[in-house]
């Protein structure tokens, strides 16, 4: 019988990565736990207790009591560093540049995979596990690796893993592809791992109270003296002032503090000139889109014009388009219906059926 593979499970102490460890300790691999501590709490505020966030103190105990349950050895890694300067940085950055990001996608690839996978590797482990509902899948034509969505639908996380490299791919497992949520809980339940009433967090993890104007004006306390007070224009009309244009996103129609006969939303963000620009509903729907930052998997490019489904945010349930890679190697996406609120900053994901064949971040959009 041949030697089993040493495994890294990234270990948040939620029900996923213990569910993950679960299963591969059953099938005999050689595990190491590893819980990344992405952020300290004194620098990102809003902790109410952190008891839903994936880098808490009582996640962290969680993984260590299923590491021993399971007999393996656990480790604590403090990325904090690297995190605040790929992820943190960036996310205010995007923000004062008047784009909406996605920090999970950078966080993924930056942290949880490049540094994860370093780290495993000077560890002697042949692979990382991660309790994403996705899978991992390899292009038999080319020897491209790509991420293909999971059995659960209503779990799928493919879209934010579009900027993992070839290299991070090759080293990835996926065990829970194959689950549902509910069976997953059922398993973890069933063998210990995790408590009935364990809660799953939704938002953001360096935003645990989920107020982004509270954690922007923290990171820049400037904001409110530079920013606050710009224009709200409607067609050119100036007809109220904002709170500062970070504090709003496209598509928004609440909180703008104007009124119009007629609802109006957020519909360009302006950060040059200070200035919130709104308009009707219609004014949102947009044809076309530039992006920039692209990572291709199942292919390496689209130099021909290419039929996908394009995924313009988490939640979407994607629209038939056509993507087709510029001389600048930024992509076009040119789709069959118009979309409603494309948002700079945010990720397109591009689809050919479950599989993912590459995606990038959403530059304009006309």
């Amino acid at each position: 019988m041949s030697k089993k593979k040493k495994v890294v499970v990234a270990m948040s102490g939620g029900v996923d990565s213990s569910v993950v460890a679960g299963i591969l300790a059953e099938e005999g691999y050689d595990l190491i736990g590893i819980t990344i501590k992405t952020y300290r709490y004194e620098d990102v505020g809003g902790n109410e207790g952190n008891e839903s966030s994936c880098c808490s103190l009582d996640g962290i105990n969680d993984a260590r009591s299923v590491a021993m349950k399971l007999g393996f050895p656990h480790y604590v890694l403090d990325f904090s560093e690297r995190f605040k300067e790929e992820v943190i940085d960036n996310f205010v950055d995007e923000y004062l540049h008047g784009r909406t990001p996605n920090p999970c996608v950078i966080c993924n690839r930056k942290i949880k995979w490049e540094e994860l996978i370093k780290k495993s590797v000077s560890m002697g482990a042949d692979l990382i596990a991660t309790g994403h509902y996705a899978k991992v899948l390899k292009n038999e034509n080319n020897g491209r690796y790509y991420v293909s969505r999971g059995r659960d639908e209503s779990k799928d996380q493919s879209y934010a893993l579009w900027g993992l490299t070839q290299e991070s791919l090759a080293r990835t497992m996926f065990p829970l592809g194959d689950l549902t949520k509910p069976e997953s809980r059922a398993y973890g339940e069933e063998h210990g791992l995790i408590r009935p009433d364990k809660k799953e967090s939704f938002e953001i993890c360096f935003i645990p109270d989920d107020n982004y104007e509270r954690f922007l004006k923290e990171q820049r306390p400037e904001l409110d003296s530079t920013l606050a007070g710009g224009e709200i224009v409607d067609g050119g009309e100036v007809i109220g002032r904002h709170r500062g244009f970070p504090f709003y996103t496209i598509g928004q129609r609440k909180g703008l503090g104007v009124f119009r006969p007629e609802p109006v939303y957020v519909t360009n963000i302006d950060y040059k000139n200070n200035r919130i620009e709104v308009g009707f509903d219609d004014q949102l729907y947009k044809a076309e889109l530039v992006a920039t930052d692209i990572n291709m998997m199942k292919y390496d490019g689209c130099r021909e014009p290419m039929s996908v489904d394009a995924r313009i945010r988490y939640k979407d349930r994607g629209g038939k388009a056509t993507i087709q890679q510029l001389e600048d190697g930024r992509i076009k996406v040119t789709f069959d219906e118009k979309r409603r609120a494309i948002t700079p900053g945010q990720s397109v994901v591009f689809y050919e059926g479950n599989d993912v064949v590459g995606g990038g971040v959403i530059e304009s959009s006309v």
